[in-house]
């Protein structure tokens, strides 16, 4: 082929005055797109090469066949440090055969060809901006050819116009309109002024299709500005009505840059499908059909001094958390003293007595009593060891109940109670009671319980370490793959409010999560203060301490602030790329939260029977397990709905046999037979109702919220399974702590001002974060493109979108809910154990 080209380079060539090299260039060219007989024997015997000089802004109607071949030759003027470009454009008035048009510099080859709609139609525009090279000199005239050509025996009528492109250079802030289709796309040139390092170029549009791509390419020649190659260099995205990307000049040697817009021939990209289907094979579809109109502005974006307002005002927020916290110390200090000088001053009054004048309630009052009945005085006996019918129970002294505790100088483990018999009879006998108080389950050995507590600490830090770091190395490829490929698709920002710093893509995103960690860490201060005042206390033998109050456990507590600060770290790592692949790692913490909240409420009055760590974190690893199933495999698939809805029944219905016998039953080939033993003698021999009133009435609402739940999951399906599965965390959580709250004041325990400002702020709280929280500015859900049509502009400090002003709300409102259950009992620091109700 190169032989016989070389052999033709004198008739096929651009003219006597062009160089024999871009002659034989063109050749090539041509010979690629002659037939296969035409390049065996030589374009002499094939082609007919008709040469024409060209002027600018002249249309030439003109016809092509394979055996004819025209070149037109234009040249003009450039000078030195300036780009100069021309637009070409050709309308084939037949539009069925394939007519390729190309374009020639004296270093660049250009060439486009009328692309056809679904493999099949063409169409009849083909517009394409030439961008011609610089010069070294001073002035000079360059000459550039179009060639047109045709493989089809037919005769091709075409119209062939080049003119110069005026209105190429975009403006600051000012908006510029302009149409563009698959087969014309268009590009415009933007230089940075001076003293702007960093713009946000946005392009907007009324259609959501056809699809589009917006490119940021550097300033090089030929621009790649087809559907096939515009991803080859330079950042670009997908769009329906709205792009977004945010250019820094030091990516930019040239202080200048393209920004390229094609439209895509078919529309899966955006999640669309495809639109035309014409009912006759042949019918010709207008590329008026696949039109755009599209503005870009380009708008400067934030500068360092913004950056350093937001980062000042993130830590000013959260400092001023600590400072807050550290007055309320002080008076609750204060205050602390004050009333222990009280209680020397006058010992004759016990500490039950000076406590919060709480009066008991009789064991006739509490509960709820079935058809208004009595309880016979048996059963009063029963529940207590001590109560008089007429007046309910008398306070007695602490000096009057105190238990002298001697500890073993061995090892005490928790084994070492349950492997005796009689412990097992006596559970039996304690736990089935019908009134229950917290001393009935805070019969084991303060140091048996604080070292099974401390384990969820130290088992949530394991875990956090050998979670977090593959996290780290996985997002920091992410965003690496998107810093060198600049498909800004991989990642689902919200692009109009994303600032970028150094390597990461969305700092501001990133920067928000502080709070949690921040947060966190205070929650772990305060906590550990509380456990130094308690362990002096035990120290001196404070009889309050031992005998009062619900059993001070802090393991969980530490558990908790960890988890906390977890999540502002895996929040962070999931904002450097968010998408679909990532989003557990924003959840994974959230559940792990919403565990511990659960065990927390249990524990206070069931110290003895709570959960062990080891089974309390395999259950939340299934709970994560299941999350990554959801997420890979959930999405329509009917197999898994099913089994996952059958399962989270069976688990409700297990940890509701659970709760209501407090773990006093087996798991074992005769519960059946149990079972309906228990069906017949309490239904068929006798109706009578369920001895655990209260339990029973929280258990069969859990129950109808999960079985609701899981209703919704199996029939709706929904695409966003992380979300659901913490949406069912949340409210079991938020239910058993309404039960817990209102079972606190039917048994006549009161909230004190703390704890109720506490609980008050953080339901506020919760409220705005959660009106910002579905403001939606971005969904992994849909495609980029699609994600991109919500997002919106920074609304806080220029700096910060509707989802940080939800990190902020949600991390504050997360360390109120901790202190609300950190301070929720304190009224009964005074009261004895032995009348404090379990619920």
């Amino acid at each position: 082929m190169l032989r016989s080209c070389w052999k033709s380079r004198h008739k096929c060539g651009p003219g006597p005055s062009a160089s024999p090299l871009l002659r034989l260039c063109v050749c090539l060219c041509l010979c690629a797109c002659a037939t296969r007989r035409g390049c065996a024997e030589g374009l002499s015997d094939t082609k007919t090469v008709v040469h024409k000089d060209a002027d600018f802004d002249v249309t030439y109607n003109d016809t092509v066949t394979n055996d004819v071949q025209t070149i037109y030759t234009f040249n003009h003027t450039v000078s030195r440090n300036k780009v100069h470009i021309t637009h070409t454009h050709k309308h084939c008035r037949i539009a069925s055969t394939l007519v390729t048009m190309l374009a020639t510099a004296p270093t660049k080859v250009l060439s486009s060809v009328a692309p056809r709609y679904q493999r099949k139609y063409p169409y009849a525009h083909v517009g394409r901006t030439l961008c011609q090279p610089q010069t070294r000199a001073l002035s000079e005239t360059q000459f550039f050819f179009v060639d047109v050509s045709t493989l089809s025996s037919q005769r091709v009528n075409y119209l062939l116009r080049v003119s110069r492109v005026e209105s190429f250079t975009l403006q600051t802030d000012k908006k510029f309109s302009f149409v563009a289709t698959p087969s014309q796309p268009q590009y415009f040139k933007y230089v940075f002024p001076d003293g702007v390092d960093s713009v946000i170029v946005k392009v907007n549009s009324q259609m959501n299709f056809p699809c589009s791509v917006m490119s940021i390419q550097d300033i090089l020649c030929p621009v790649y500005d087809l559907d096939n190659n515009v991803a080859f260099i330079g950042m670009y995205q997908t769009m329906t009505t709205t792009a977004a990307i945010t250019v820094q000049r030091k990516d930019f040697p040239s202080n200048s840059f393209y920004v390229v817009i094609v439209v895509k021939t078919e529309d899966e990209a955006c999640g669309g499908p495809l639109r035309f289907y014409p009912l006759q094979p042949d019918e010709l579809i207008d590329a008026g059909n696949r039109s755009k109109a599209l503005d870009v502005v380009v708008s400067p974006a934030i500068n360092s001094e913004v950056y350093v307002m937001g980062m000042l005002f993130c830590l000013g927020i959260f400092l001023s958390f600590y400072i807050l916290t550290f007055l309320v110390a002080c008076i609750e200090n204060k205050r602390m003293h004050r009333r222990r000088e009280g209680l020397l001053n006058t010992p004759s009054v016990s500490p039950a007595e000076t406590g919060n004048g709480m009066t008991p309630v009789s064991p006739y009052e509490y509960g709820s009593i079935d058809n208004g009945s009595t309880l016979s005085s048996e059963a009063v006996t029963d529940s207590m060891a001590s109560a008089d019918v007429n007046y309910g129970y008398m306070e007695q002294s602490l000096d009057s109940v105190g238990r002298c505790r001697q500890e073993s100088l061995s090892s005490v483990e928790e084994d070492d109670y349950d492997t005796l018999a009689d412990i097992d009879s006596d559970k039996n006998i304690v736990r089935t009671k019908k009134f229950l108080c917290v001393s009935d389950l805070a019969r084991k050995d303060k140091r048996v319980l604080s070292k099974k507590y401390q384990i969820y600490f130290w088992n949530i830090a394991t875990i956090a370490v050998f979670y977090a770091l593959p996290v780290i190395q996985l997002v920091i490829t992410y965003q690496t793959v998107v810093n060198v490929t600049g498909n800004q698709d991989i990642c689902y920002y919200n692009f109009l409010c994303a600032h970028p710093l150094g390597a990461l893509s969305a700092f501001n995103n990133i920067l928000s999560n502080l709070g949690y960690v921040m947060l966190g860490l205070l929650f772990l201060l305060i906590v550990l203060q509380r456990d130094i005042v308690h362990k002096r206390a035990l120290l001196r033998n404070d009889l309050a301490a031992l005998e009062c109050g619900i059993p001070k456990h802090f393991g969980l507590f530490y558990a908790m602030g960890t988890a906390l600060m977890m999540e502002g770290l895996l929040s962070a790592c999931y904002h450097v790329c968010p998408n679909y692949t990532n989003f557990q790692f924003d959840t994974s913490f959230m559940y792990m939260i919403a565990g511990l909240c659960m065990l927390k409420l249990y524990q206070k009055r069931h110290p003895d029977i709570n959960a062990s760590a080891y089974t309390a974190y395999a259950c939340l690893a299934a709970v994560i397990f299941f999350s990554v199933l959801g997420v890979v495999f959930g999405k329509g698939n009917t197999v898994f709905w099913i089994v996952f809805s059958v399962i989270h029944i069976m688990a409700t219905l297990l940890l509701s046999i659970q709760l209501y016998y407090m773990g006093r039953w087996r798991l074992d080939s005769g519960i059946l037979r149990r079972m309906l033993y228990v069906i017949y003698t309490d239904c068929v021999r006798q109706c009578s109702g369920p001895m655990y009133i209260d339990r029973m009435v929280l258990l069969v609402m859990g129950n109808i919220v999960n079985w609701s739940l899981a209703a919704y999951g199996l029939i709706e399906r929904p695409n966003d399974f992380a979300s659901y599965l913490l949406a069912i965390a949340i409210c079991n959580l938020l239910l058993y702590f309404a039960f817990y709250i209102i079972m606190k004041l039917r048994s006549n325990e009161r909230i004190q001002c703390l704890a109720l400002v506490c609980i008050i702020f953080t339901a506020v709280v919760w409220g705005f974060a959660l009106f910002f929280f579905f403001q939606g500015l971005s969904t992994w859900q849909k495609t980029p493109a699609e994600s991109r049509e919500h997002n919106r502009d920074c609304i806080l400090l220029s700096f910060f979108d509707d989802h940080d002003i939800w990190h902020f709300l949600s991390s504050i409102a997360m360390f109120g809910s901790f202190l609300v259950l950190l301070t929720m009992d304190d009224d009964l620091d005074t009261v004895q154990r032995d009348k404090i109700y379990v619920f």
